[in-house]
């Protein structure tokens, strides 16, 4: 009898928990009326990135010279490598996870987890030129990055970068300019 009370909450936990940890859990897709680079090369991608501006989120918030190093490995995923100085606890940290295509590995469709199997999209939506500076944009408007090879990005490809995102319907005031 002990034990059956355990397992009605066992199961009732369950059924409850179950649908939250699969929708986190679900196939990342790229946002409707969202087109990623073609002809994405992640060779060509990988390597230091610095991150020009960015919507604040937990995960960055008071944070300035972030850069991200991305990694080739061998079994096709990429190593992502996060690191930024957070300017109100005085300290660098660092984050490692990995992203994974989302189909054709030559779209700039991506997925990224920094957490286990819970992972996000990553949207590569503009290029300048040869992998010099990037816009990514997230699963949702809530996330948007411009990167750059570069502490700093020609004022043109801040200005395409601007009116992309904007004409995707992003609200142009959240952005937080990196200090590199």
């Amino acid at each position: 009898m002990k034990y059956s009370k355990y397992i009605k909450i066992a199961v009732g936990t369950a059924l409850l928990v179950g649908p939250f940890f699969f929708q986190a859990c679900k196939s990342v897709k790229v946002p409707p009326g969202v087109q990623v680079v073609d002809n994405f090369n992640i060779k060509s991608y990988s390597g230091k990135w610095y991150e020009i501006a960015r919507f604040d989120f937990k995960h960055e918030k008071d944070m300035d010279q972030v850069t991200a190093q991305y990694t080739l490995n061998e079994d096709g995923s990429v190593k992502v490598l996060n690191k930024g100085f957070d300017t109100v606890k005085n300290e660098w940290k660092e984050a490692e996870g990995k992203a994974k295509f989302i189909g054709d590995e030559n779209r700039g469709a991506l997925k990224v987890s920094f957490f286990g199997p819970f992972y996000s999209g990553y949207n590569v939506v503009a290029m300048e030129p040869d992998y010099e500076n990037a816009l990514i944009f997230g699963e949702s408007k809530d996330y948007i990055w411009f990167l750059s090879r570069n502490k700093t990005i020609p004022e043109q490809v801040k200005q395409k970068f601007l009116k992309i995102a904007k004409d995707a319907g992003y609200d142009l005031d959240r952005l937080v300019w990196t200090k590199q």
